[in-house]
């Protein structure tokens, strides 16, 4: 993989990752843009322990535009993208409207004794799959899947020795109905100042069993008894295993795990990076082959924080769908939004079982 980075016209840095070696990236971005906003406000919430991000500057951002205006296809001609190549493999940059970035500006003060301000200090990036607009990550061959991988291992590595950083995200969404706002095949990656609430939920119940344990890591031996039951393991390979959580939260909820203990995507090896694009392709298409149309879906790595506590992670894929039926989808009603109690309409072990049939 060849590794290319340049700098837009407002000074964001866009890294091009090439699939063979004679790629040549000089192609300079010809527009005229004004200078990227100053970082959001990360507000403290004293009843929850939790950080909001307030980035007024992202009501403005570019909402599903018709196909030939998408920013993310490649510089044509006179037609001027994020990317100013007129073709690429895989494109990472720094997004033009970001939650968090480094660009400080006035340290803000505290708005009441129990609610402190600081800058959204972080950064938040885009990630191209591929050129093909009319593409999708499940159409990608699985030497894409593995540059995706490789590139998110590099972002993962580079983002986490940022000053301040705390964890890294890796993610995707799919569908309107998740809310994308652009429908071409991409991903982000959001760089934290804070290790968020999932994290630190999941760092806690893995802290006591290990206690508990004498040191057991929860997730490997969650992972090694649902191997050991097999009802609700959709697909596996000699590296990774793919199965509905036996309490998961949404309709279609998938885990995509690597057997071995890693904290995240960098410490992967070869093998099991070549191992990973064959088994999850195979997912995606099983997700859209369970109505037989395109299912709208969040695909979130978690990895370890990059700085504390990374012993008691495990790297883990987590693939789910709002999607219920072919014409239901599932809501955040109540007692998900409300209490954060979720209420599942279908068994795990139902929801498996239709994805080892689709």
């Amino acid at each position: 993989m060849k590794r290319t980075a340049i700098d837009l016209a407002d000074g964001r840095e866009l890294i091009y990752f090439d699939e063979g070696d004679d790629a040549v990236r000089d192609q300079p971005d010809r527009r005229d843009l004004p200078p990227p906003p100053p970082a959001s406000q990360l507000r403290y919430d004293p009843l929850t322990d939790e950080w909001v991000a307030v980035a007024v500057h992202r009501q403005t951002r570019i909402f599903l535009p018709p196909a030939n205006e998408c920013p993310l296809d490649p510089s044509v001609g006179d037609r001027l993208t994020e990317i100013p190549a007129p073709d690429y493999d895989v494109v990472v940059f720094e997004n033009r409207f970001p939650s968090l970035s480094g660009r400080v500006a006035d340290e803000p003060g505290a708005i009441t004794p129990f609610t402190s301000v600081r800058p959204g200090l972080g950064r938040c990036e885009v990630v191209c799959f591929t050129s093909d607009h009319n593409a999708s990550f499940a159409s990608l061959p699985p030497r894409r899947v593995r540059t995706v991988l490789d590139a998110l291992a590099d972002r993962t590595e580079v983002l986490g020795e940022l000053p301040g950083v705390e964890q890294v995200f890796c993610f995707e969404n799919r569908g309107v109905e998740i809310g994308v706002t652009l429908h071409h095949p991409h991903g982000q990656i959001y760089a934290y100042p804070f290790v968020t609430p999932r994290t630190r939920a999941l760092l806690a119940a893995a802290r006591r069993h290990a206690e508990q344990t004498g040191g057991g890591n929860l997730y490997a031996d969650v992972l090694a008894a649902e191997r050991a039951a097999g009802e609700r393991v959709v697909a596996e390979n000699e590296h990774w295993t793919a199965f509905v959580p036996a309490a998961a939260r949404w309709p279609f909820e998938v885990h995509v795990a690597p057997r071995r203990v890693v904290p995240d995507i960098p410490a992967l090896s070869d093998s099991e990076r070549d191992a990973f694009g064959p088994l999850y392709l195979d997912l995606l298409r099983r997700f859209d082959g369970l109505f037989d149309m395109p299912m709208p879906y969040i695909s979130a790595w978690h990895q370890a924080p990059v700085r504390i506590d990374r012993e008691l992670g495990h790297l883990h894929l987590q693939l789910f769908s709002i999607r219920r039926a072919k014409d239901k989808l599932k809501y955040l009603a109540g007692s998900e939004s409300g209490m954060g109690v979720f209420i599942n309409d279908i068994a795990p072990e139902r929801a498996a079982e239709l994805l080892r049939a689709a």
